[in-house]
């Protein structure tokens, strides 16, 4: 794993592989839209032979197209809880304590509440992105 960091620190980032980057995305964005059209090719297909939302198998040749069907049941939380509350089943409703943050942070802006006091409480996410633009010279 030395070998690869070490690699990494002496990377030069030339226009080459900017080029590279930029040609290569270029591509990705082109194939993801061609699988999407065969896609919905196969869903169409699937949808013809077997019914819409129905699981499914085609074969043809060595390849295997399958569909299967997931399915997820929400909940409209404020509906609910006022449906549980109309029918006495509180114990079916969840009492979640979670900090007002948006208030907290507007009070140590005000110095009514210390920062350091939540220090530890906080956790910062960060990401990062790469985007690279032909430019036009």
């Amino acid at each position: 794993m030395t070998d690869a960091f070490d690699m990494e620190q002496s990377f030069e980032l030339s226009e080459d592989i900017l080029k590279k980057y930029y040609e290569l995305n270029i591509e990705k964005k082109e194939l993801e839209k061609e699988m999407n059209q065969i896609k919905k090719q196969i869903h169409h297909y699937l949808d013809e032979t077997f019914g819409k939302e129905q699981k499914g198998e085609v074969k043809q040749g060595k390849y295997k197209a399958q569909r299967v069907i997931r399915s997820s049941v929400y909940y409209d939380d404020e509906m609910t809880v006022q449906k549980l509350e109309e029918l006495n089943l509180e114990d079916f409703i969840l009492l979640v304590k979670q900090p007002d943050t948006e208030k907290l942070e507007a009070a140590m802006r005000i110095d009514l509440v210390k920062e350091e006091e939540f220090e530890n409480c906080k956790t910062n996410k960060q990401s990062q992105a790469i985007t690279v633009k032909e430019l036009s010279l």
